[in-house]
């Protein structure tokens, strides 16, 4: 895998000594990423696409929405997916399409909600990547998500009753990925930094390099 070298344009607010540690960082990230995909997964409003697309940038891949190719495969939305053919229809189209886009190589892939929570699917981001808890707390996930009206699973009631039960269900399957990043209400050039630290720190990289042999 070839790497686009690229100038950021957050750099200028890092000092110079947390800019060589960066640069070192990423270095080593991309030496070892080789052609294996950084999956971001975690429940809605975590920041998954945003997180997503600045951390692409700075690695120099190319970033790649789970749901929007959903729907690209469906011609239809996700709420359309989940009204016309229920949930346990779009879970199988998900696990699919991940499962195509993984072939795919090195990559940043943000992954919808419960994607992860599929063993099979979880078998295959693991096979072929590294998977990233981008993990956040209730308030923070109400706060952003009641901005957006395209969350069919909080489309009743008591959104927040759903919420609680989705950390409370889904929360200790996210734990078995393979790095664990705190989601906060920072600026998300922060949230990327970190997740960059955290992988020039992993310890599995012998596990990817077993599964590529």
């Amino acid at each position: 895998m070839r790497y686009a070298i690229l100038a950021n344009r957050d750099e200028p607010q890092l000092d110079n000594m947390a800019r060589r540690s960066l640069t070192k960082d990423l270095t080593i990230v991309r030496q070892r990423l080789n052609d294996h995909a950084i999956v971001l997964v975690g429940l809605m409003g975590a920041g998954k696409t945003t997180v997503g697309r600045r951390l692409a940038e700075k690695m120099g891949l190319a970033f790649v929405d789970a749901d929007h190719e959903i729907e690209l495969a469906a011609g239809q939305t996700i709420p359309e997916i989940f009204a016309q053919h229920g949930e346990a229809y779009f879970r199988d189209g998900e696990r699919k399409v991940i499962t195509r886009l993984l072939e795919n190589g090195a990559q940043v892939l943000a992954t919808g909600g419960g994607a992860y929570m599929n063993a099979d699917t979880r078998d295959v981001i693991r096979r072929h990547g590294i998977a990233i808890w981008l993990r956040a707390d209730f308030d923070l996930l109400m706060s952003r998500v009641r901005r957006r009206s395209n969350r069919p699973l909080l489309q009743n009631d008591d959104p927040e009753a759903v919420m609680h039960k989705l950390i409370a269900d889904r929360y200790p399957i996210y734990a078995e990925a393979d790095i664990t990043v705190d989601s906060r209400d920072v600026a998300h050039t922060s949230i990327v930094n970190t997740i960059i630290k955290n992988l020039a720190r992993w310890p599995g990289w012998d596990r990817l390099k077993n599964e590529q042999a």
